[in-house]
């Protein structure tokens, strides 16, 4: 195993000038993330220098089989934790050989909004929160949990510290220091409330950067529970019952929010986000109804809230927003499952290009 471990740490760039890309696509499912793997002449730090590739798409439910060719676009590029030197990972999206955005693909729309004129001149920042359950490989039981049994009920496990609080951390805290090294902008990791669950934040990110950065953040920490034979969820909900589910609340600001003035543009983007609720939370990720109740740090699905400081709320403002007349708010609706390709994407056009 030693020499295993030697052969994989090989540093290239000793003898070769030659790095491996890893290739990342969302597969048929819209969560499902595939990676495979070249060999390129160079180091490349700009993805529209990387040659497009393509995968059988018949294999990912993504294509039929007698014309199964999808052609992937570079779109991204990170600094690849696992075999580190030169060696990156690549976000990209896929096309059908003709150019068409496959059905799968959220990222060409979000593109397009997020290079409209009216959405660059308001510099969109956005904040991810990615909340997560580790799950035991076999049993798909949560991480410390007794087998076939619950642990004590919530209360000591948001943020603690101990062997009876805190599980996986050691998981946790290998993800947060490869995303550094990957050129995520991540910015904190807690233990959430239930036990077994955490959170990761990406941002504050620009645009569609934002989207690109938490979806490289989700495959390292599929990458490196693969190593450590541990099973992450993104569930929503991933135990019923009287226990905390999983969301993305997303953070967002624009330039006109950030500057003087801003908590009246605020107000009006929150009265947009009302007016549209039930197309957001229809884009807002699979099974978020089952978290979604009212309960557990959330607002009913079928009713739109906001308040200062109310985590009970659809769509919370912080208490230093409001005493300095601008900032930012969250959006506390989306799922764990999101997609921020969508997500992001979405926030942006109805509270920046939609007319009521």
């Amino acid at each position: 195993m030693s020499l295993l471990t030697d052969l994989i740490n090989l540093n290239l760039s000793d003898t070769t000038d030659k790095i491996i890309a890893e290739y990342i696509w969302i597969g048929g499912s819209g969560m499902d993330l595939r990676s495979k793997a070249r060999t390129l002449n160079g180091a490349v730090s700009d993805p529209q220098k990387l040659p497009k590739w393509n995968y059988d798409g018949s294999s990912t439910g993504q294509a039929p089989g007698e014309d199964s060719e999808v052609i992937l676009y570079p779109q991204a590029i990170f600094k690849d934790p696992f075999r580190r030197g030169n060696n990156i990972l690549v976000m990209c999206d896929a096309y059908t050989p003709a150019g068409e955005p496959i059905p799968t693909n959220k990222r060409h729309n979000a593109a397009k909004i997020f290079s409209h004129p009216d959405v660059v001149a308001e510099v969109p920042w956005y904040g991810l929160e990615q909340e997560y359950t580790l799950l035991q490989k076999d049993l798909k039981w949560p991480l410390g949990w007794p087998v076939g049994g619950y642990p004590g009920p919530q209360g000591p496990y948001y943020c603690g510290a101990g062997a009876d609080k805190a599980f996986g951390r050691d998981i946790v805290d290998s993800h947060y220091k490869a995303c550094l090294y990957a050129g995520i902008n991540i910015s904190g990791i807690n233990g959430e409330v239930m036990p077994g669950q955490w959170e990761f934040q990406v941002g504050p990110s620009v645009g569609i950067s934002a989207g690109d950065e938490l979806w490289v953040a989700r495959y390292i920490l599929e990458r490196i529970t693969e190593i450590a034979g541990v099973v992450v969820s993104f569930d929503p909900k991933p135990i019923a019952g009287d226990w905390n589910g999983a969301g993305a609340h997303t953070n967002y600001s624009t330039k006109s929010m950030r500057n003087d003035g801003g908590f009246e543009i605020i107000k009006k983007a929150i009265g947009n986000l009302k007016l549209r609720h039930k197309e957001h939370i229809a884009a807002y990720g699979e099974g978020n109804e089952r978290r979604l109740t009212g309960r557990h740090e959330t607002a009913d699905i079928h009713t739109f809230s906001w308040g200062v400081a109310n985590r009970g709320a659809s769509v919370r403002v912080g208490r230093d927003t409001e005493k300095e007349g601008k900032g930012y708010f969250e959006d506390r609706r989306p799922a764990s499952n999101m997609d921020p390709y969508v997500v992001t994407s979405m926030i942006a056009e109805t509270t920046i290009l939609w007319k009521p």
